[in-house]
């Protein structure tokens, strides 16, 4: 993982639905949605796996990162996620 203080990241849910968040211990929150105490969204929705993530230097700047990603419709966070991991397998077959 990066060196980095602030995180913004997306998760697979298991009912593929996307969920993006904000942290400042990556393993840590994606270890507490998968244990049912993270989001309200992802409980009952897991296990989740980790699709995309990137650090920041600020808090500011990933949280920006994150509220830019969940105003997108699922078919440009998608393409977001394509473009951006180069992994077809993360979202082309869901476009």
């Amino acid at each position: 993982m990066e060196n980095s203080d602030h995180y913004f990241y997306v998760l697979t849910c298991a009912d593929d639905s996307l969920y993006g968040g904000y942290t400042n211990n990556l393993e840590r929150r994606i270890r507490m949605h998968n244990e049912g105490k993270g989001a309200k969204y992802t409980r009952g929705r897991g296990p989740v796996k980790l699709t995309y993530y990137k650090g920041y230097e600020n808090k500011s700047d990933a949280l920006r990162a994150e509220y830019h990603f969940k105003s997108l419709p699922r078919k440009k966070k998608l393409e977001f996620l394509l473009s951006e991991t180069g992994d077809e397998d993360v979202a082309a077959e869901k476009l």
